[in-house]
């Protein structure tokens, strides 16, 4: 079945790529397919000051060796990466249709290819569980976008919602293809600010700050209870920072070795969900609802609530999730 998870304002899809920058070895081209490196403002400038960015082609194929120089291309133009296995063919029929949208769009993306079989940590990193798997990195920052076969117009409509979060995430370089000549106008984006509450979180998000992120959430919150977007983002980043600075094994280990251990278990749900297991997180926590006392529930429905924020209250995993829990609680 197709997952695609709606784009809101905030990143979606915690998945870690930071293994895989700067991880090209002496030698190895800057990005795939052995063309000149690209050129443009480098990472961490001023992306929207940027005209255009050279690179060997708007369609590359992505590696785990060269994969650093794309999540630093991000920054400039947002990458749609899409992971493929050359024995299925739904996920070749799907390259032929990004190749071709993305080709037309006058260089308001980059396509990176992911052959599975031959990137196995790209794989993972992904969490490709299947294929085709296709995602967004925006600022070096991974969004799910979908899995499975997808229509041209659906994928032409995620492709315009990427644009629109890469436009609020600052990223609205173009890139120019140098074995190509790119001469159409690239479609205008319009770039709304973002609330100043709203930026001030991006920022502290960005240097890892999460403590002041939310602070920033909820004070844009006190101030407009209805701010949508705030509620999101206070969900997801709180999310961050509960797996902050922990790793996997002790999050599992801990989990394991204290199996009634409430907030252990909870931070075993964040993990699932941050690598992209929702059905794994959303069970654990159902499961684990009808033994606890009244403040255990009442914590396990609120953290549930929670993460409906952070996959999107549209995901079509929450209505399902909601109704098993509302059959626990009465």
């Amino acid at each position: 079945m197709t997952n695609m998870p709606p784009l809101g304002s905030n990143l979606r899809g915690a998945v870690d790529l930071s293994s895989l920058v700067n991880r090209a070895p002496v030698g190895t081209p800057p990005v795939a397919g052995g063309g000149p490196p690209v050129t443009g403002t480098p990472a961490g400038g001023d992306a929207s000051s940027i005209g255009a960015v050279t690179v060997p082609s708007l369609v590359l194929d992505g590696t785990d060796a060269n994969f650093g120089e794309l999540l630093e291309l991000s920054s400039r133009v947002p990458v749609i990466v899409a992971l493929w296995a050359s024995w299925s063919e739904p996920s070749t029929q799907l390259i032929t249709v990004l190749e071709k949208l993305i080709t037309g769009l006058a260089g308001q993306f980059v396509l990176a290819r992911v052959e599975i079989d031959t990137n196995p940590q790209l794989a993972q990193a992904f969490q490709a569980q299947s294929v085709p798997t296709v995602a967004a990195v925006i600022t070096g920052q991974p969004v799910q976008l979908f899995n499975g076969p997808l229509a041209e117009e659906q994928i032409s409509d995620v492709l315009g919602r990427v644009l629109e979060l890469a436009a609020q995430q600052g990223v609205t370089g173009t890139a120019e293809a140098s074995d190509v000549a790119v001469d159409a106008e690239p479609v205008p984006v319009v770039d709304e600010p973002l609330p100043p509450h709203h930026l001030e979180a991006y920022t502290a998000i960005e240097a890892g700050d999460y403590a002041t992120a939310q602070n920033e959430y909820r004070t844009a919150l006190a101030q407009n209870p209805n701010d949508t977007m705030a509620v999101a983002g206070l969900a997801q980043v709180s999310l961050l920072a509960r797996l902050q600075g922990k790793t996997i094994d002790q999050i599992r280990n801990g989990a394991a070795s204290s199996p009634d251990d409430l907030e252990a278990q909870l931070l075993v749900a964040d993990l699932d969900l941050s690598g992209g297991h929702i059905e794994d997180a959303f069970d654990r926590l159902l499961n684990l609802f009808p033994a606890q006392p009244a403040p255990g529930r009442n914590t396990i429905r609120e953290r549930i609530l929670e993460l409906f924020e952070v996959i999107g209250t549209d995901d079509p995993r929450v209505a399902p999730t909601r109704s098993r829990l509302a059959a626990l609680l009465y």
